[in-house]
Parts: C-alpha cells; structure tokens; sequence
C-alpha cells in the first residue's frame, strides 16, 4: 500500500472528523481544507474565531463548511477540542497553534483527555522510492530512552497503524549497530529479548526478529551478502524500532532532508490517533498525516 491507496482506502470507510486544538495557523488550516477536498477528513475548529477567519480569507478557505468553536485561550482551546474527541464527536485529534508540551498535556488530560492506560508512542510512516512497502519508524519523537516494558507497547501501538495500512502481520526489526547480541550493548540483548518474547506469544500480531542492523532490515541484498537466510527479517521489514529517540530521529530527519518522499505522522496509544506534526513538517506531510490518523482510526474502531 502507498499513500494514494491510503486515501483511496478513506473513500472506502468513510471521511472522518478531525478535532484542531487552537485552529488560527496557516499552515494547520491549509491542511485542513486540502484534507477536505481530497475526502480524508471534515474539520471542527476550535481557537479564536476572529484570526481563524482572517487567515481563512488569505486561504480563500469557505468557513462555512466548517464548524468553529470561538475559544480565545489557548489552554482552554486544547481541552474543549480534545473532549470532543474524548466524546467520540471527532475521530482524530490535532495540534495548531499550541506549544507541544500544553497541547500533551490536554491529550493526558484525566477528565477530557486521550489516556488508554497504556504508554504513548509516535509512528511516522514513509513511502520511500526504491522499497516495494511502507516503512514504519518508532519511536522517532516521543519516547527518549525506551525500556524493555515500553518497547513491548510501542509495538503493539503500532501493529494497529500497520493493520491500517494494509500489513496484517508486520515485521519488526529492533535496530542496533550489529546483528549479534553483546552483553556490553544493551540495544542487542533488548532485539533477542522482544524475539523471545514474540516467539513466546507475550507480543502478538506481528514477527519479531531482532537485533538486526539496519541494512539487515531494509535490503534483501545485504542479507544475502551477509549470510542472514535464517533470519525471520531478511531485508523486509515493516516496522524499524528504534533503540532510543537520537536514533530514530536522526534517521528520520535523514530521510525527510536527503530523499524525495512522502510521509505522515501520528502519536498512538491513544483513544483516538493524534496527529502531533512539528512547524517545520511541509505541507504534504500534515495532509498525509491526516490521512494516516483516518485510517487508523478505522481500525481501532473495528478492534472496539
């Protein structure tokens, strides 16, 4: 699956509602009105009604087709948007205008807020020209220094974003330096670990192979040439699991800077898919990102 059958897949199930905390940015309200004509998603907009029209008139954006709540505060703009994704009147939820760390805070909210009870990971998803799938990279942006614990949640978080875009068993790699476990690298002894552990039934619905380099996991070639034909993941894996945030994000950036791609992003573990995309993130990849949060949010209601 690419990113045009994703959308296509919208089509199929239905457009979804995104919930926008604190809606008056230019760039979050462009989105919201490609994401619209496209079919991903209706909008309702909340944050300050009197900027919210002024940029959608520099947008030649009709308001009319979109419902607004007038809320000036930034901080009460987060939790009224949040509540009605909490209250199932919006199937995703949305950063604007908001400095991240008040905007988690409305999304870990106790009373309104998107808690499952579990930790909460992000998961960004790349088509990238020369692999014949979609990659999925975790944790690239949200967890620093994942335990063991939590890197058994990130891949559960993440098998529903995979199911969602069409992989019904994913392959996770656990990345380190090396494909061999080293009692002095601690990423090596964690892959065999979640193998065991998968192996043993404790983490389902996916493969996991690991540790694994990172050619290991993306090139067929590489593991030939490297003699890996054992390997449950011989160059095809759905899912890279990072061994902490400055891996991950290091090769997200990469990617996004030095290759032509298409991507979208989201933070799972939610109630609903959370769609937390940075300032510098180009248009294409908030519509995608949406996108993204659609059919996620299909699939966990499918798994209610």
């Amino acid at each position: 699956m690419n990113f045009d059958q994703i959308v296509a897949k919208i089509k199929e199930c239905g457009k979804k509602t995104v919930a926008v905390s604190v809606a008056q940015d230019s760039a979050v309200l462009e989105a919201v009105k490609e994401a619209k004509r496209m079919g991903i998603a209706d909008a309702i907009l909340v944050g300050d009604a009197a900027k919210i029209k002024e940029i959608a008139a520099d947008l030649d954006m009709d308001l009319s087709e979109y419902e607004i709540i007038d809320e000036p505060d930034p901080v009460a703009a987060s939790l009224k948007a949040v509540k009605l994704a909490h209250d199932g009147k919006a199937d995703m939820y949305m950063k604007g205008l908001i400095d991240t760390k008040n905007f988690l805070k409305s999304v870990l909210d106790k009373e309104v807020g998107l808690r499952t009870g579990g930790p909460l990971s992000h998961v960004a998803v790349f088509e990238i020209p020369g692999i014949d799938r979609l990659l999925f990279l975790t944790d690239v942006a949200f967890m620093t220094y994942p335990t063991l614990e939590e890197k058994v949640s990130i891949i559960q978080n993440t098998v529903p974003v995979c199911k969602a875009c069409g992989v019904d068993m994913p392959k996770v790699a656990p990345l380190a330096a090396v494909e061999v476990v080293n009692p002095k690298m601690p990423a090596t002894v964690e892959g065999a670990e979640l193998t065991r552990m998968c192996e043993a039934g404790e983490i389902k619905d996916c493969i996991v192979d690991g540790p694994l380099s990172l050619d290991l996991a993306i090139d067929p070639e590489a593991a030939l040439h490297k003699g890996a034909t054992d390997r449950k993941i011989q160059g095809d894996a759905d899912v890279l699991l990072f061994p902490d945030i400055h891996a991950g994000n290091l090769v997200y950036k990469a990617i996004v800077h030095m290759v032509n791609v298409k991507n979208g992003c989201i933070l799972t573990g939610t109630k609903v898919p959370v769609i937390l995309t940075s300032r510098s993130d180009t248009f294409e990849t908030k519509v995608y990102s949406m996108a993204l949060a659609a059919v996620v949010a299909e699939e966990l209601k499918k798994a209610q």
